[in-house]
């Protein structure tokens, strides 16, 4: 089961997911008939970069939140 598509994360990807939604809402034969897949493919790539950017600002944080414990158990160290 995939996420919701449709959430502050994916804010830059908006105007894709309602073209893909609109392309599937017009039915089943549209859809079977690959109708969508260009939009699929399309949608697929801005959710992969939206992801790559999620994960490089989690890095970042994450390097600064470590940086700071480094410093925290330098001093306490150096205070023992």
């Amino acid at each position: 089961m995939h996420p919701h598509l449709h959430t502050k994360d994916n804010a830059a990807c908006h105007d894709v997911m309602t073209a893909f939604e609109e392309c599937h809402a017009r039915g089943f034969l549209w859809k079977s008939m690959g109708m969508c897949n260009e939009l699929k493919e399309e949608l697929a790539s801005c959710l992969r970069a939206e992801r790559f950017k999620n994960q490089k600002t989690n890095q970042n944080n994450v390097a600064d939140k470590k940086a700071i414990i480094r410093q925290k158990w330098k001093e306490i160290d150096e205070n023992s």
